[in-house]
């Protein structure tokens, strides 16, 4: 497990295909593509991966091997192999087989909370402090995180009130998460929105605040990220080749491209930690093992620009 990923790097790019992106295809990639796609990614320099989801298999095939895939992932020195966990019991099965860090979808919609996990925001704070105290007495060195999803608007709902996500996240802390980032599920966010809510957030919960969880839906993902930046956010989540996020968007690709967000932060200077060349090549084992599935990304298709220097600006 990685002890302190910042001491070599100004940001963390957390790579959430395995889970996110691989539950959002039709598709279920065999464990052993699992298996080669995030050697891959060890090898390109990610040191945090969202590798699964602990929910029944019955709902989402694509998962059935969770608890093989953390096992897996977890031998890997220097990652943070992190699980999503809707309830207490995907908590205890994740722990069980050896997570490092927990992550819980706790949305500001009430729409959306209640069609994807059947619980009102409320309810899944209750689940945070059962999860904080299950997790203090079995596995203290494990992280928790609960990220406010809907955080920038919601399908179902529309408007989200920011100060319904505000009073979320610090609700969460309050209830034994670590720390609690903002997600724009459904895409709606711009740069200004992202820079007010992530002000707001660090205002009330301070280091608390987590990641900026970001989509591309509309094309804005990259700024959105940009302007998390600014307000001081150093964890960001992305997916490989874009991967998931959003299938209802024909065209669009979901997540934000980790290879797009390495290249940005590289060319400010900003140290990723992560080979360009290499992250581009870890493409291959994720395409062999969803074959014909759509990969995105602006950077592998046009290269790296001539005389490009990691962490070094492009000249003007």
């Amino acid at each position: 497990m990685a002890n302190d990923i910042r001491a070599q790097t100004d940001v963390l790019i957390s790579e959430v295909g395995p889970r996110d992106g691989l539950q959002s295809v039709k598709a279920t990639m065999p464990t052993a593509d699992k298996f080669r796609w995030i050697d891959a990614l060890v090898a390109a320099g990610v040191r945090e991966i969202e590798v699964a989801s602990f929910v029944p298999a019955r709902l989402l095939p694509q998962m059935a091997d969770a608890a093989e895939v953390v096992a897996y992932a977890a031998r890997q020195p220097g990652v943070t192999v992190m699980a999503l966990v809707p309830n207490l019991r995907g908590a205890e099965a994740a722990l069980r087989a050896g997570a490092h860090k927990l992550t819980l979808p706790v949305s500001a919609s009430r729409a959306h909370s209640l069609a994807n996990v059947r619980k009102t925001p409320e309810d899944m704070v209750e689940e945070v402090r059962a999860i904080a105290a299950l997790r203090d007495g079995i596995a203290p060195g494990v992280k928790l995180e609960a990220g406010i999803s809907t955080a920038f608007g919601c399908t179902l709902q529309g408007l989200v009130p920011e100060d319904d996500v505000i009073r979320l996240a610090a609700m969460c802390v309050a209830a034994g998460a670590d720390e609690s980032g903002l997600s724009d599920t459904v895409g709606y966010a711009n740069p200004a929105q992202v820079r007010r809510l992530f002000r707001r957030l660090r205002s009330e919960i301070g280091t608390r605040a987590g990641a900026a969880h970001m989509h591309n839906t509309r094309g804005l993902g990259l700024a959105n990220c940009l302007a998390a930046w600014d307000e001081g956010v150093r964890t960001f989540d992305s997916s490989l080749g874009g991967l998931g996020g959003c299938p209802y968007a024909p065209g669009a690709s979901g997540n934000v491209v980790t290879e797009d967000l390495v290249f940005m932060f590289e060319a400010m200077g900003v140290r990723t930690g992560i080979s360009l060349e290499k992250i581009i090549a870890a493409r291959l084992p994720l395409a062999a093992g969803l074959p014909g599935e759509p990969l995105y990304g602006m950077t592998p298709d046009a290269g790296l620009p001539k005389g490009f220097s990691p962490s070094r600006p492009v000249s003007q």
